[in-house]
Parts: structure tokens; C-alpha cells; sequence
């Protein structure tokens, strides 16, 4: 059973967010270039104001009754993503929170975006570059076909490589990402977690979720 994270320290939330931006430089890009968006499946509502106290600025939630419940606690004081598995009932209640889907994947989820969405909804394309089976994203040989039938702003790619206890292991899946988004045109990329996030950032990542990262 995963523990939510309590206590959460303000100060230290802001070290490690300064860390991670330091990393990024290290890595070669400029820390203005990749977003670092907090994964806030584990942390209660209430926890949330350590965060904001820190400076961060853009939330991720995967699931969408937590999502709303947050957002509407925290009104216009975070930007929110949604990033975990999207049920194709779920897209009308969470899009007038979020600014992106980062995983949109499915011609159901497309149908919903359709009838609920408006000419600003923006999602990014979860792809399986991984080829691996029953895992959630489009295969990358019928990316181009998904683009063409999404009928609101597709702006980028979501990946989430297969489990590795080395983070160069994600690498060659990151660079595949990369170079689907420069095929198709796409200018956001949302991959890296706390374990690769520097691997991900090196290979083109503008976009970083990170959870235990800043809350350790």
C-alpha cells in the first residue's frame, strides 16, 4: 500500500526543486526550457499549500475526482495537468481544469474532446514506444493517423518507459519520443519521472513530472 505524503516542508520542497533545476542546467538545457510539473497523486488536499509556499507553480493529478476536488480548493492559485489513465466518461469533468491531458490514447477519449471540447483544449498523445503489451498509448506506427482524427490541439507526446532500475535504460525510449515530436511537428514533451528525469531532460524531455524528487 502506497503512504500519502504528509508533512511536507516548505523549505525543503523549494531545495529540492532548486536541486532539480540545477540538475537541468547540468544536463545542458536552460531551466526556463523544461517545466517541472509536481505529481501530486499522493498528497492530500491539504497538503497542497506546502507547495505553493515553494514555488511550485504546475500540479499533476491522475485521477480526475481528485483533480477536481483539489482544483476547486486551490482555485486559480496552480496550473493543473491531468497524467494518469483517462476514462473516456472522465474528459467532461476535468477539462475546464486542466491546461493539458498528457494522455490522451484512445478514439473514445477523441469522441469526448469533441463534444466537450473547445478550440483553446490542448492534449498531449500518450504513445507506447515500448511496444509493450496492455500497456495504456498509441503505437508509434499509428501516431500520425491519431493526429490527423483529434479534433482539438494535439501539442505534444507522452511517454512512460518500462520499469528500470537504471535510468540510461529509458534512454533509447526518450529519444524515439523525441524524434516522433519532430516527425509530427509537436513542441511539448512530457517524460521523465524522479528516477530518469535527467536522462529525459538531456534527450529533448520539456515537460518533468517529478513526485519523490521534490518531496524527499
Amino acid at each position: 500500500m502506497v503512504e500519502l505524503v504528509t508533512g511536507l516542508d516548505a523549505t525543503r520542497v523549494r531545495a529540492n526543486l532548486e536541486s532539480a533545476r540545477r540538475e537541468i542546467e547540468r544536463a545542458g538545457r536552460s531551466p526556463d526550457s523544461v517545466e517541472i510539473l509536481a505529481a501530486v497523486k499522493y498528497v492530500p488536499v491539504d497538503e497542497l499549500g506546502a507547495l505553493e509556499r515553494a514555488g511550485v507553480s504546475v500540479l499533476g493529478e491522475n485521477r480526475a475526482q481528485e483533480l477536481v476536488a483539489k482544483a476547486d480548493a486551490y482555485a486559480g492559485r496552480f496550473t493543473w495537468d491531468f497524467i494518469g489513465h483517462l476514462q473516456s466518461r472522465k474528459v467532461r469533468q476535468i477539462l475546464p481544469h486542466v491546461r493539458y491531458i498528457h494522455s490522451v490514447a484512445s478514439d473514445s477519449v477523441l469522441a469526448q474532446l469533441e463534444r466537450h471540447g473547445s478550440p483553446e483544449t490542448a492534449v498531449l498523445i500518450e504513445v507506447n514506444v515500448s511496444g509493450e503489451v496492455g500497456k495504456s498509448g498509441i503505437a508509434p506506427e499509428e501516431l500520425g493517423a491519431f493526429i490527423r482524427r483529434c479534433p482539438v490541439q494535439a501539442v505534444g507526446l507522452m511517454t512512460m518507459p518500462p520499469l528500470a532500475t537504471d535510468p540510461e535504460q529509458s534512454r533509447p525510449y526518450f529519444a524515439s519520443l523525441r524524434e516522433l515530436a519532430t516527425r509530427y511537428g509537436l513542441p511539448q514533451l512530457s517524460m521523465g519521472t524522479s528516477q530518469d528525469y535527467v536522462v529525459a531532460v538531456q534527450e529533448g524531455a520539456t515537460i518533468i513530472r517529478l513526485g519523490t524528487t521534490l518531496y524527499s
